[in-house]
């Protein structure tokens, strides 16, 4: 029998104002993993923590109180992979430096999983939606939360398949892996 844990996604943006709560929540709802509590109004919690820079600073305390939980919790960080860094793994890192300043150990920041899409995840959604999208500029403002969410359903049922997407950014891809390995640690 898998674990049973609730989610907890720490995100950029501030609540109401970003789309990115759309995105996560309706993602998460359409994978329908089975080590998910059992589906109610409380098995994911979105927090909105502003700027990137907020998000890393509050992950060692968000860490920490997933950790007091057991293994009732999974936290997740959703993040925009602006710039400044050149891919998901020198992201990480910034999220790590932060970490281990504040005292968590590495074998409990490594079961954080980590999401960033390069830019915002409107380029996500331009891809999902179009099959392309040039990850060197921002994606398209969205109309409405009706794009996000359906977009979002269209990721699951790829990740649900299991089968290579053809053209995936190389961030979409490298945040995939990062929820694949989260699956298979949930389901040994």
């Amino acid at each position: 029998m898998p674990n049973r844990t609730q989610l907890v996604c720490l995100h950029e943006g501030e609540a109401g104002r970003s789309m990115d709560p759309v995105f996560i929540n309706r993602l998460m709802r359409s994978l329908k993993p089975a080590w998910v509590r059992p589906w109610g109004s409380n098995w994911i919690r979105l927090e909105p923590c502003g700027g990137r820079k907020n998000v890393i600073e509050v992950l060692p305390n968000k860490l920490q109180q997933a950790f007091d939980a057991g293994g009732n919790t999974t936290l997740m960080v959703w993040a925009d992979l602006d710039h400044d860094m050149p891919d998901g793994d020198a992201l990480r890192n910034e999220f790590w430096r932060e970490a281990q300043q504040q005292g968590v150990k590495r074998e409990t920041f490594d079961r954080v999983v980590f999401v960033f899409a390069k830019d915002r995840i409107e380029n996500w959604v331009q891809f999902l939606m179009t099959g392309a999208t040039d990850e060197l500029k921002e994606g398209p403002r969205l109309k409405d939360d009706k794009q996000a969410a359906d977009a979002a359903r269209l990721l699951a049922e790829h990740c649900s398949r299991g089968a290579p997407i053809p053209n995936i950014p190389p961030s979409l891809e490298w945040s995939c892996q990062n929820w694949r390995r989260l699956v298979e640690r949930m389901n040994r």
